[in-house]
C-alpha cells in the first residue's frame, strides 16, 4: 500500500503579470506548502480506478475526469492502482486541492511502478506538458517545496529553507470559481516581485517583506464573494498573528505565526466563533536546502 499526501497550496503572493494570446494567464507567486491537506492511498490493481470519501467527498466528481485518475494515465505506463482519496481539504478553494491530489497521483504510482520493478525514466517534454496542462499548480505540488512559481506555473525557482512558520486557513465554505475571477481582474499587466527574494530570518521578517506584495485577485473575488473580506477581518484579529492574505483565487484565506501554539488557538477559536466556516491549523514545510540537486538527481 502506497500513502500520499496532497499538502495545502499556499500563494503567499500572487501578482498577475501578463496574459498570452492563448488565454493563460501569466503569474509570478510566492508558494509554500502546509502539514494540512488531502490523503490518498493507493494498491496495486488490474486497473486505475478511484473512491472518494471524507467531509468533502459529495463535493468532488468521482469519475474519469477526476485529476487524480487523470494524472496516473499519465505516468500509469500499464501500472494499475485503486486509489482511494479522503478529501480534507475544501474543493475549489485556491489552496490547490485538486492539483496536490494529482500530484500525489503521479507520486504514487511512480512508486508503484518502482516498487514492481518496472524500468523508470524521466518525464519526456510531452508528459510534463500534459502535467502542465492539468493544471498550472500541478508541477509545483509534484515537489510540495517553497518556490516562486512564474510563468503559466511551469517556470520553478527553488527556496532555501524558510523560518519556522505555522498557518491557519480558512474557508467561508463559499466557491469562487477561478475563470470568474480572472474575468473581472481589470489589470492584467501588473509589476512581478522584485528580482531577487530575501533570506528571512524568522517569521516576522517574511510577514514583513510580504506586506509590500500583493495578491492581485483579491480584489475581483472580493467582489464575487465579499464574505472573504470577513474572513480576513477575523483572520487579522487573532493574538499574535503576524499577516493575512487571501490565497489563489479565493476564498481560503491564510494567517501566519511564529508558533504552533498561536496557529492552533487562533483556529479553535474561529471554529467556535465562525462554527459554518472550515478553519485548519498546520505548520508551513521549511523545504530542504539540497532540493536543486534533488530534482536533478530524479528526472
Amino acid at each position: 500500500m502506497i500513502n500520499e499526501f496532497g499538502y495545502a497550496k499556499i500563494n503567499l503572493t500572487l501578482h498577475v503579470t501578463g496574459q498570452r494570446e492563448d488565454g493563460y494567464h501569466l503569474l509570478d507567486s510566492l508558494v509554500v506548502f502546509a502539514g494540512i491537506g488531502d490523503r490518498l492511498r493507493a494498491v496495486p490493481a488490474q486497473d486505475l480506478s478511484l473512491t472518494i470519501e471524507g467531509p468533502f467527498a459529495a463535493d468532488v466528481p468521482g469519475g474519469d475526469d477526476n485529476l487524480v485518475l487523470k494524472a496516473a494515465r499519465l505516468v500509469a505506463g500499464g501500472t494499475g492502482a485503486a486509489f482511494t482519496l479522503t478529501k480534507l481539504l475544501p474543493p475549489t478553494s485556491g489552496i490547490g486541492g485538486g492539483s496536490a491530489d494529482a500530484a500525489a497521483a503521479i507520486r504514487a504510482v511512480m512508486r508503484l511502478r518502482l516498487m514492481s520493478g518496472a524500468p523508470m525514466a524521466p518525464m519526456s517534454k510531452a508528459e510534463a506538458d500534459a502535467v502542465v496542462a492539468l493544471g498550472a499548480d500541478v508541477p509545483v505540488c509534484l515537489a510540495s517545496h517553497p518556490a516562486r512559481m512564474r510563468g503559466i506555473g511551469a517556470q520553478l525557482d527553488w527556496l532555501p529553507p524558510l523560518p519556522e512558520l505555522h498557518v491557519v486557513l480558512v474557508n467561508p465554505r463559499v466557491e469562487v470559481p477561478t475563470p470568474v475571477v480572472f474575468r473581472a481582474l481589470t489589470q492584467k499587466n501588473n509589476a512581478p516581485m522584485p528580482d531577487s527574494v530575501p533570506h528571512w530570518p524568522d517569521a516576522a521578517a517574511l510577514a514583513t517583506w510580504l506586506a509590500e506584495q500583493r495578491n492581485d485577485l483579491e480584489t475581483p473575488a472580493r467582489s464575487h464573494a465579499p464574505v472573504i473580506g470577513d474572513v480576513l477581518a477575523a483572520l487579522a484579529d487573532q493574538p499574535r498573528a503576524l499577516f493575512t492574505r487571501m490565497s489563489g483565487s479565493g476564498a481560503t484565506c491564510f494567517a501566519l505565526f511564529a508558533k504552533e501554539d498561536d496557529a492552533i488557538a487562533a483556529a479553535e477559536a474561529l471554529r467556535a466563533d465562525h462554527p459554518d466556516w472550515w478553519a485548519a491549523a498546520g505548520i508551513v514545510y521549511p523545504g530542504r536546502a539540497d532540493m536543486d540537486q534533488l530534482i536533478r538527481a530524479t528526472t
